[in-house]
């Protein structure tokens, strides 16, 4: 339980630097960023479980990639309160965060 609200919180923080370094990618605080770490994981889980471990952004492949940007533009869509991302944004940012997630072990997250 701890090791998720970890990831959670370190997810949380990655987004908001996301936000402070992309143009299009705005998060209305910490808590917002929390919040839609926790939607952007869910809807990532949702993804992965419909179309297959191809389509999460660990496989680093361009439809890993390209879901990411999509979890992350629906987020905002879903949530404009907490996240609000244009589709360049929702493109960088997952261009971001899939370095982070290089540089970054996920058993460390």
């Amino acid at each position: 339980m701890i090791g998720a609200i970890v990831r959670f919180v370190v997810s949380a923080l990655v987004l908001m630097f996301v936000s402070w370094i992309t143009p299009g990618v705005a998060v209305n605080g910490f808590w917002g960023a929390l919040f839609a770490s926790v939607v952007i994981a869910g809807l990532g889980w949702l993804i992965q479980a419909t179309l297959g471990r191809g389509a999460s952004p660990q496989s680093r492949g361009l439809t890993g990639f390209i879901s990411a940007a999509v979890v992350i533009f629906l987020t905002s869509a879903l949530f404009p309160h907490w996240i609000q991302v244009t589709w360049w944004g929702a493109l960088l940012a997952a261009l971001v965060i899939a370095l982070v997630d290089a540089i970054v072990p996920t058993a460390l997250r």
